[in-house]
């Protein structure tokens, strides 16, 4: 494939990851409204926003054989467009159950195209040899940033109905314009085209022990999606509840936190291609650690806002690691399963700190954010020769 052409799909496949942070950030500043209107308890509120981790999760396994099938571009716009329909779907539920079942439509739809741009990126990735995965991320976390201030922004004078039709036309427009340019570009081969890299691509990802490696990577993207979902739900919570701050300045913490991941990421490949993969991971998965022991643990809310950044900068590049060393290892199959496990890990993460923090303290329950981060750091030195590489 021509330069051009490689550098026209990296557009492509970033304006789609942009795409994704934003719709889903727009979907989530609208829930308290979404609360009010269909009068569902926290309890009844809470079971149905599981209706987008279960659709998701489920969708992703199978989004990996419809890649292998149809290819990972068609996926990925078709995916896109059922996104941006589905995002319009909530504001028109009355009740908690109706609710729920819209939002398994959508998280089907959010965990198919996830899979499937990380697929394709894992092939650009390839062609380029180049570490350029965090890019894509980087730019999914600065589209999240947009889509949530501008919710805020649009909060008092928009109704959920209106906004989130307005996020479904933005969709679609980015769909029919970037999708067009995506369904034109054939995936690129690696670039040192070697057949028989092709021709062993099939058993490897059959054999066992290769299963074994993209459960491991799995784990290690669980680890940071852990910590991700923990700090999003009681973050503002912490320094609130605990630390006694400015609602204001608790509202900064998860913004912190997420400025300084976009920026982790959008400087992830230099440093992978200085650093390396390995080093990267341990580094990083150690920087979370020390950033969220003095963010679970500080005296003051500004002590804490800096270890929420530092953790930020530290898991910023770990899940993109890890989501491409299983794609590389396994194709769209090894994306599906290290996506799905790390997905989980962000599930696992709020009920997990909400049930340690009523044994212990909310501190204290935090301090299992450094710990995973350790984890992650640990699984990715000893696996260095097979798994991280």
């Amino acid at each position: 494939m021509p330069g051009t052409d490689l550098t026209r799909l990296r557009a492509a496949l970033t304006a789609f990851f942009a795409l994704d942070g934003f719709i889903f950030a727009g979907w989530v500043v609208r829930i308290p409204a979404i609360k009010e209107q269909t009068g569902a308890s926290a309890s009844a509120l809470g079971l149905a926003l599981l209706g987008v981790s279960v659709g998701a999760v489920i969708t992703m396994m199978l989004t990996g054989r419809l890649c292998r099938r149809f290819g990972n571009h068609p996926v990925t716009v078709v995916c896109g467009v059922l996104l941006s329909l589905g995002v319009a779907l909530p504001p028109l539920t009355h009740s908690a159950l109706t609710l729920g079942a819209v939002l398994l439509v959508f998280g089907a739809a959010y965990g198919g195209i996830n899979v499937a741009f990380n697929s394709a990126a894992v092939d650009l990735v390839a062609a380029l040899r180049r570490p350029v995965m965090p890019s894509f991320h980087a730019a999914f976390s600065l589209g999240g940033m947009i889509g949530a201030g501008l919710g805020g922004l649009v909060a008092g004078t928009l109704s959920p109905a209106h906004h989130l039709l307005g996020l479904t036309v933005v969709g679609l427009l980015v769909t029919a314009v970037v999708g067009r340019i995506l369904l034109r570009l054939e995936p690129p081969a690696p670039a040192d085209h070697a057949q028989p890299r092709e021709k062993d691509a099939t058993p490897r990802s059959r054999d066992a022990r290769t299963r074994g490696l993209v459960v491991v990577l799995g784990l290690i993207a669980l680890c940071t999606a852990y910590g991700e979902g923990a700090l999003a739900d009681w973050g503002a919570l912490h320094l609130e509840q605990d630390l006694h701050a400015h609602p204001g300045v608790a509202a900064a913490g998860y913004a912190c936190f997420a400025l300084s991941m976009t920026i982790g990421r959008a400087g992830g490949t230099t440093l992978l291609e200085r650093a390396g993969r390995t080093r990267t991971l341990v580094a990083g998965g150690a920087l979370a650690c020390a950033g969220m022991l003095l963010g679970a643990l500080a005296p003051s809310a500004w002590a804490a806002l800096l270890g929420f950044a530092v953790t930020g900068l530290g898991l910023a590049n770990i899940f993109p690691v890890a989501v491409e060393r299983a794609g590389a290892l396994a194709g769209p199959a090894g994306v599906a399963t290290a996506s799905t496990l790390g997905y989980g890990g962000m599930l696992l993460g709020p009920p997990a700190i909400g049930f340690m923090a009523d044994w212990f303290s909310l501190p204290a329950a935090l301090t299992s954010v450094a710990a995973l981060s350790a984890v992650a750091a640990v699984i990715g030195f000893a696996t260095r020769r097979s798994a991280v590489g």
